[in-house]
């Protein structure tokens, strides 16, 4: 499967594709390999779009993704590639949306396996900020809050 690396200000990282779509986004362990291949077309678009969300000039992401998992998985991913940039939904709110479980919900967000692009940050508990698996965890999540001018929310 096709990867490439980038470097952000939460951290390197890589993105995976597969038969054409982005399947994963993970922080890498250490720096990240900048060097190697060229990245496929897919992952060059995926690499620019990532840069403009770190530069704050892109709001939503256009790109092929899929979500392997259930349909639990897949459902919350879904909700969440709907949450606007800058705003936030609680796991109760999409329990409520999908009729499962608040716990049900944050396992799902907890197993997103394209953050950033799906934008599990976006989601918060009922009486605080809730979970990040990204690394740098809660903190992460404050920085892509923040960036996304989400930070009245925090205080």
């Amino acid at each position: 499967m096709p990867t490439a690396c980038l470097d952000t200000p939460t951290g390197p990282l890589r993105l995976t594709e597969e038969d054409g779509a982005i399947t994963r986004l993970s922080w890498c362990l250490g720096q990240a390999d900048l060097g190697g291949p060229a990245p496929t077309p897919l992952l060059a678009t995926a690499l620019n779009q990532l840069r403009a969300y770190f530069a704050g000039t892109l709001r939503t992401f256009d790109l092929p993704l899929r979500v392997a998992g259930s349909d639990l998985q897949r459902a919350v991913c879904t909700v969440m590639q709907g949450i606007p940039y800058g705003e936030t939904m609680t796991y109760g709110d999409i329990a409520r949306r999908l009729d499962r479980p608040a716990q049900a919900i944050g396992q799902a967000c907890g197993g997103n396996p394209i953050p950033v692009i799906i934008p599990c940050h976006r989601v918060l508990g009922a009486n605080g900020l809730g979970g990040f698996s990204g690394q740098g965890g809660v903190e992460t999540k404050i920085a892509l809050l923040r960036l996304e001018g989400a930070a009245s929310l925090l205080i």
